[in-house]
């Protein structure tokens, strides 16, 4: 249930959570609110790390914490590994599909318009392709080399392969060699933007390695309180890995640098120790029942969110008190369009409708 309540906090703030804090600034004008919106509700514009960036990679890190649990269930059951491998390959398949729908413009069937590789479904397709390979075909600890080897092979082509026209170890925007290669393939296809895909997919990877890690732990035969410890010293040695090869290696989301990899991971590794400890060790769990709800059907509400304003439903219950709110009529709106959401969730979770891919 912890995984579940973590999946869902993850995506609290995705489908609306974000967007209620924000309208915050728009009732009290205040300094605070204009630094919360500034420094925790928006991304590091290049070089360095906000707590909005975390989304993403706690996306990418859940998926692969679950991947031990699901892998094994379906070896319990005597799933064949070509059985397995085409259960991988078909779910990254729809995923990377799902993606091109939520942020590609596959729908608006315009080719000018396609974006083929531009979405964190599609991040989440490649890193859960990669480590399931090594998950099915290496030992726990051949699995954390290969991650290693992976994040050490990515800062070797990012620092030591030479860009054409900016040189070698070039990280701007425009000059490093992630964006030169998406550029170089994906043509007109890529996204326009400064995020990389291609190059990144090996980190992308890591990412969800590192949550493989963090499931193989939860499924161990140590006891409870022994599996926070564990996490906590995992988490604070990824923080400080992380900032070190910062030196070196800046900490950069849109590249998803090595550096980046083990810094969020930290994160993720900490948040996953606190909601386990309260949730499955000390037995508190109906405080988080509203993520939980959320977190039971992930991506079905992440692609729901990305087809659908469900804003426009909410407002046919508070559009009449705009005459009356004035500058809380941001929040009212956002309030009620999450509400909307949720009360759809709660709905499926209580009928058993899981949507999974």
């Amino acid at each position: 249930m912890s995984i579940d309540a973590l999946r869902g906090f993850d995506m609290f703030w995705i489908i609306g959570g974000g967007t209620i804090f924000r309208s915050l600034h728009e009732i009290f004008r205040h300094p605070a609110t204009k630094w919360i919106n500034r420094q925790l509700l928006s991304h590091a514009e290049w070089e360095g790390f906000r707590p909005w960036d975390l989304i993403m990679p706690l996306f990418l890190f859940v998926v692969g914490v679950v991947m031990p649990f699901s892998f094994n269930k379906r070896l319990a059951r005597s799933d064949s590994k070509r059985q397995l491998y085409f259960h991988i390959i078909k779910r990254t398949l729809i995923l990377f599909v799902l993606g091109m729908i939520a942020q590609g413009h596959l729908l608006a069937y315009d080719l000018s318009k396609l974006h083929i590789y531009s979405n964190t479904l599609q991040a989440i397709a490649a890193g859960y392709l990669i480590a399931a390979i090594v998950m099915l075909n290496m030992r726990i600890v051949w699995q954390m080399v290969t991650m290693a080897a992976l994040l050490l092979l990515f800062w070797a082509l990012m620092m030591l392969v030479p860009v054409p026209g900016y040189g070698a170890g070039v990280l701007t925007p425009d000059g490093n060699l992630a964006i030169y290669l998406d550029k170089l393939i994906l043509g007109r296809f890529q996204d326009g933007t400064s995020y990389t895909w291609i190059l990144s997919s090996m980190t992308f990877g890591c990412t969800v390695m590192l949550g493989v890690i963090a499931g193989h732990l939860l499924r161990s035969e140590k006891r409870p309180k022994a599996k926070v410890l564990w996490l906590l010293a995992a988490g604070v040695a990824s923080l400080v890995l992380g900032l070190i090869w910062h030196i070196w290696f800046p900490i950069i989301k849109h590249l998803w640098t090595s550096s980046f990899v083990l810094f969020s991971a930290g994160l993720c590794y900490l948040l996953l120790a606190l909601f386990y400890l309260i949730m499955d060790v000390w037995g508190f769990k109906k405080w988080a029942f509203g993520f939980v709800v959320i977190g039971m059907n992930a991506i079905a509400v992440y692609m729901a969110t990305r087809l659908f304003d469900f804003r426009r439903i909410g407002n046919i219950f508070v559009g009449g008190l705009d005459k009356w709110c004035g500058n809380w009529n941001p929040f009212i709106h956002a309030v009620a369009g999450l509400a909307v959401i949720w009360l759809i969730l709660w709905w499926m979770y209580r009928k058993k409708a899981f949507i999974k891919v």
